[in-house]
């Protein structure tokens, strides 16, 4: 008998990326066959397991995976994943070598980053599969324009010499979620210069991408040769009221560990935050802050128990949180469900972020912890023991 689950529908998923994938084709000029789509599967594919997220994905249509780090990237080798990976955030002296003989790709953001790339190269014996990365105006991570023509220029250098072979120019945006904001086209035309200044280097890659969930699905402007949808291939939406036919993976839930009557006056959790109006049942809810279960979300977060959308009560402790059932009918071991796709009337990932004073990203990101497991619907993955421990269908 389960206490608490992550429930991960792989079939939505897959049926999210096979909607983009359709998005890019529709959106593809006569003659086209459209932006291919790297699913973004880091952070553990968002939470929802990165292994069983990354082949639901590429049942979809997905061709790429974006794996952000290098052992990101290195894991999904190890499991036999072998379509194109990118990996993209290396802190210095981070080992390339075995990246690039397991054929991930790089990305290189600086002349210092080129340089470790390329001497790994030279160790390995293989060219790196190498993507440059612009800062058009994010200001994270990406050459800034003032270094990016000495980039170009050195990436050109490598290949000629054999090192590198570059596969890709990329950049990222800041505010595609707000589809209408001028920084995009300002972003846009920057990009364009940027490719401009790599093909004057001589460069060609065949890939060039731009485009994030909320670009691919509001920006076909923005979709060039791939893709890199993260959020909406797990069904949710980065643009607030956008409506598309995503399907939310992931429902987490547990079983009431214990249910009391208390009288009014009732402080409830740490600090006594909340009291109780009246004689009430309280439920104690087996999740907490070290399964994923923001402590923001206290006193404000919805959880459906018995039918009914309740608002936690008091703190959210590391282990365990409070509903206040009032007279209805509740019991041990009955289901409490924080939040799902919604189809049921429950809480949605959005509601809690709502709650939270966050992004759907965090929430479902915080959840697959060691105690709680995840359990897999719809097309079986191969899971690793990370994936499927403690899990029951």
């Amino acid at each position: 008998m389960w206490q608490a689950e992550v429930r991960v529908d792989l079939d939505a998923i897959e049926h999210n990326v096979r909607l983009l994938r359709a998005m890019t084709r529709a959106a593809a000029p006569a003659g086209s066959h459209g932006a291919e789509v790297m699913a973004v599967v880091k952070g553990d594919g968002y939470g929802h397991g990165m292994l069983a997220a990354a082949r639901a994905a590429l049942r979809g249509g997905a061709t790429w995976l974006g794996g952000c780090t290098v052992g990101e990237a290195l894991r999904l080798r190890e499991a036999g994943i072998t379509a194109p990976v990118l990996a993209w955030l290396m802190s210095p002296g981070v080992p390339l070598d075995p990246a690039i003989a397991a054929g991930v790709d790089l990305t290189a953001a600086s002349a210092e980053q080129l340089e470790e790339i390329v001497g790994a190269a030279r160790r390995t014996g293989t060219p790196a599969r190498l993507h440059l990365k612009l800062d058009t105006g994010l200001g994270r991570g990406g050459a800034p324009a003032g270094e990016w023509p000495a980039l170009c220029e050195g990436a050109a250098k490598a290949q000629a010499d054999g090192a590198v072979e570059v596969v890709g120019v990329w950049s990222h945006l800041a505010c595609a979620d707000e589809p209408d904001h001028p920084a995009n086209d300002a972003q846009l035309a920057a990009f364009h210069e940027g490719l401009a200044t790599a093909e004057r280097c001589g460069l060609t890659p065949r890939y060039r991408h731009l485009a994030n969930s909320a670009a691919t699905l509001t920006r076909p402007d923005m979709h060039f040769d791939l893709v890199r949808p993260g959020i909406a291939c797990y069904g949710l939406s980065p643009v607030p009221g956008l409506a598309v036919d995503l399907r939310p993976a992931m429902t987490v839930r547990a079983r009431v560990a214990l249910v009391k009557r208390v009288p009014a006056g009732q402080g409830v959790s740490y600090g006594h935050t909340y009291h109780t109006r009246a004689e009430t049942t309280l439920a104690l809810v087996p999740l907490g802050y070290a399964d994923g279960v923001p402590r923001a979300a206290s006193d404000r977060a919805p959880v459906r128990l018995g039918g009914v959308n309740r608002l936690i009560a008091g703190r959210v402790c590391m282990d365990q949180f409070v509903l206040d059932c009032g007279d209805d009918p509740v019991a041990p071991g009955d289901v409490a469900v924080l939040f799902g796709p919604g189809d049921d009337g429950e809480p949605t990932a959005d509601d809690w972020a709502a709650a939270a004073e966050t992004i759907n990203y965090e929430i479902v990101t915080r959840f697959g912890s060691a105690r709680v497991p995840r359990v897999y619907s719809g097309q079986s993955p191969e899971r690793s023991e990370a994936e499927s421990v403690g899990g029951s269908a």
